[in-house]
């Protein structure tokens, strides 16, 4: 039901935006915010970066045109117009059926904004601003659907019938765990029960929308787990992540209550906002191997398994092939224990043997572990020394522990012995290396030859 009209302003409207509407406006077109910006703004919300969306009468390439250097991606008619912040503009269109659950089999410009609000996906999304003086940021709510009433009430519901909106594209189930989640709002009944009947729908959604949506999710709430249970609960979480699903049940040996679900979701919680790219990522998908490697109350070796499912699942996702090797060497690496009796030799292994992983990401995710596991401040502490004693150890000896570099080579150690290539020469260096982490001042040449020559008399 529609909303009586409502006055919303925006005193702080950024200038990048005023200058699209304005724009469009003075060359005779309807232009208006919509979307997240809107909703955002009715909720006392600043609204992201990203998030400032305008919708207009005008074609797609009008508005190209009337916006140099603006980029036109896509067949739906949104232009991209760079500012501080960018502005996202669509043309008002309505859309054919959705043949195969993912995109409209025809798109047709020239709609009116009653018809563009009407393919929305949820009441909350199906919200306009006109402004009446765009100076002043003064302007009127357009809200045919009641989406500020159940803003006010925190009810999440579709534009609409929600298995036709579900069926349109299956990609708006997991958004409505994700705005249910992050909003604190209830699922209407209607919608909650055709998401969990379409729930297996959501597999024909394609991995780098799946990707996109799950990343949103952690990345912009403070706390994800909210929206991860309620995937979960929905039945979409065993089929987009049944990797971490099979956490479900599987005990947690911790001084918290719960399982080894509840101990991840409770650790990406525990991940700040501001952490490294990809620190929430690593810590949703650290503990995979614990569904499979339980034994005697321990999980032998899940490090290892649950860096191999991390892979696959990366892979599903079409990560990055970058991203995804930094996110499988910090899973592989971070059952790490420090401990303040570690000798200085001690920190320098354990420098050497993470020199291929990102250890401010491995260490953001030792922190979350920690914290999910009850270790609170004492963690905390701990951590800390060790990034200390590493931060010493590197600026005393920065050739060994940054470059790998030994005072000789293998080329020096032919030389010097009189031995050719082979992987004995190999195994000399490494029984060097060994040496010098145990001892620093051993790393000149004339000491590691002795002690070469020493190694290859006794091979």
């Amino acid at each position: 039901m529609a909303s009586a009209p409502v006055e919303l302003t925006y005193p702080d409207l950024p200038a990048s935006v005023r200058h699209v509407l304005a724009t469009l406006s003075n060359a005779g077109h309807e232009a208006v915010l919509v979307g997240g910006c809107v909703r955002d703004r009715l909720l006392g919300e600043t609204p992201g970066s990203w998030d400032w969306d305008a919708a207009t009468s005008a074609a797609p390439e009008r508005v190209a045109e009337l916006f140099p250097g603006s980029t036109w991606e896509n067949r739906f008619g949104t232009v991209t117009v760079r500012g501080t912040p960018p502005v996202e503009v669509t043309s008002y269109r309505t859309e054919g059926d959705y043949p195969d659950a993912r995109r409209p089999s025809t798109v047709q410009f020239g709609a009116t904004l009653g018809e563009d609000l009407a393919r929305r996906d949820f009441t909350i999304n199906a919200m306009a601003w006109a402004a009446s003086d765009l100076q002043a940021g003064i302007g009127t709510l357009v809200d045919p659907y009641g989406g500020r009433t159940d803003l006010e009430h925190r009810v999440l519901r579709t534009v609409g019938d929600p298995r036709l909106r579900f069926g349109e594209d299956a990609l708006r189930l997991i958004r409505a765990a994700r705005f249910a989640g992050r909003l604190a709002m209830t699922i209407d009944p209607e919608t909650e029960a055709a998401i969990i009947e379409l729930a297996p729908s959501v597999a024909s959604v394609s991995a780098e929308r799946v990707r996109d949506e799950l990343g949103r999710i952690l990345e912009l709430d403070p706390a994800p787990s909210g929206s991860l249970r309620l995937m979960e609960r929905l039945g979409l979480l065993p089929a987009v992540l049944p990797e971490l699903a099979a956490l479900r049940g599987i005990p947690q040996a911790k001084r918290t209550p719960g399982d080894a679900l509840d101990h991840v979701l409770a650790a990406v919680d525990a991940t700040p906002l501001d952490a490294p790219l990809d620190a929430r990522m690593t810590v949703l998908l650290h503990d995979l191997g614990k569904a499979t490697t339980m034994a005697d109350g321990h999980f032998i070796g899940h490090e290892e398994v649950g860096a191999e499912l991390a892979a696959t699942v990366l892979d599903r996702l079409r990560v990055p092939r970058g991203r995804s090797a930094r996110i499988v060497r910090a899973i592989r690496h971070h059952m790490y224990r420090y401990d303040p009796t570690w000798t200085d030799a001690a920190v320098r292994r354990f420098i050497r043997r993470t020199d291929d992983v990102d250890r401010v990401l491995l260490f953001a995710m030792r922190r979350a572990d920690d914290a999910a596991s009850g270790a609170g401040e004492v963690g905390e502490r701990l951590q800390a020394e060790l990034e200390r004693r590493i931060a010493a150890e590197v600026e005393q000896e920065p050739a060994l522990l940054t470059y790998r570099r030994l005072a000789v080579d293998g080329h020096d150690l032919q030389r010097s012995l009189g031995i050719g290539p082979g992987p004995h020469v190999g195994r000399i260096l490494d029984r060097l290396t060994e040496a010098v982490l145990d001892d620093p001042s051993l790393n000149e040449p004339s000491r590691l030859l002795e002690l070469a020559r020493e190694a290859a008399t006794e091979r």
